[in-house]
């Protein structure tokens, strides 16, 4: 599903913020990509969502390479690519309902089918009865929750999680995994950056190391501490 072969990205002249990464990212698989701050995991994500351009390299998604693409693919790429953010990013002046079918506003979803695929994306995540709540009536996880509602509402083959958990206390946070885990066996893809050392080390998936823009260490069933 995901190729990347020999990908650079540098920035300015001499800051190399991805060195030679290789790495392959099969349909149905759930991965963590860990690393300290500055390693490389935003730069990674935002190749994946084509908002950066590999400097050099192959990077494939879905069998195409995105290096490529040209202008008007890109939202072809985004529409099988569902992206769960730390910072929530929902709409203060919208309520619940409304911050989910904003995503299939803007592919020109009908309003049969925004009527049809919003409450089963509260019903996936448990929010069915939040749907006219406006996201300062929510608590962070349900807010969080609400954010991965609009992810899955288009249906994407892949579920990116940058920092997922980062706003949230270790129950809430524990939720949140829970509820990607859960996508995950139902067939979607999910990857996710995250710092979260017990989290990581409680769902023992395949967990990607970068390091200074190295990938250093690829494991199945991996933990954080001893993932290198």
């Amino acid at each position: 599903m995901i190729e990347m072969h020999h990908l650079y990205k540098q920035f300015g002249s001499d800051i190399m913020a991805l060195s030679d990464i290789n790495l392959t990212i099969d349909r149905g698989e759930f991965i963590f990509i860990v690393g300290a701050s500055g390693a490389g995991k935003s730069t990674l994500l935002k190749l994946l969502l084509r908002e950066l351009q590999p400097s050099r390299g192959v990077l494939k998604i879905f069998g195409r390479d995105v290096t490529r693409f040209k202008n008007r693919d890109v939202p072809y790429l985004r529409r099988n690519i569902g992206m769960v953010f730390q910072d929530f990013r929902l709409l203060s002046d919208r309520n619940v309902f409304d911050n989910i079918a904003f995503a299939l506003r803007v592919i020109g979803a009908s309003k049969r089918e925004i009527r049809k695929r919003v409450p089963l994306a509260l019903e996936m995540v448990k929010l069915k009865d939040k749907a006219f709540k406006k996201p300062d009536e929510l608590s962070g996880g349900e807010q969080q929750r609400v954010g991965v509602a609009r992810a899955l509402v288009n249906r994407p083959a892949v579920v990116i999680a940058d920092e997922p958990t980062g706003n949230l206390d270790p129950d809430t946070s524990m939720d949140i995994m829970n509820l990607l885990s859960e996508i995950n066996i139902r067939g979607t893809t999910v990857i996710v950056a995250t710092h979260a050392k017990e989290l990581v080390d409680h769902f023992q998936k395949r967990v990607v190391v970068l390091e200074n823009g190295f990938l250093i260490s690829d494991r199945e069933r991996g933990v954080y501490f001893n993932a290198r």
